[in-house]
Order: structure tokens, then sequence, then C-alpha cells
């Protein structure tokens, strides 16, 4: 598959490629790329949180815990 994306240079092609595949090389894309994207988003809430960008959050979140205005989870 790597060979067959490396000479593809728009999205639209990539699409079509996608059709072509068998239902199960679908499925096996499909778990890539989700796997490919939440490691992104984690990547990125790292970074944020190394660069301070979520510290307003947390103060938020640490005044309403002091003010009493949350409610503990409740686990089953």
């Amino acid at each position: 598959m790597t060979s067959l994306i490396s000479c593809m240079s728009t999205i639209a092609e990539i699409q079509q490629a996608i059709t072509r595949l068998s239902p199960t090389q679908q499925r096996e894309l499909a778990r890539w790329f989700e796997d490919a994207l939440e490691d992104a988003w984690d990547a990125q809430i790292e970074e944020d949180v190394k660069a301070g960008r979520l510290d307003h959050l947390v103060s938020r979140a640490e005044a309403d815990i002091a003010a009493g205005r949350v409610k503990p989870l409740v686990r089953p």
C-alpha cells in the first residue's frame, strides 16, 4: 500500500485508490488512520500543555472544585 500512496499527490487520487481496496483493506486503512489521528491529537495536547495553552482551563477547573461546583464521578 505504501508504494501506491507514495505516487499520489491529491486527495482525489487517494480517495479513488481507496475505492479499489478490498473491504478488508479498507477496514485496515480505517483503523490505521484512526490511530494516526489519535496520535496526532495526543501530540497536540502534549504540546499545548508544555506551552501553557491549557493553564487557564486547569485554573478554572481548580476554582470550580474549590467552590464546590463539581460532582464526583460515580464509578460503576
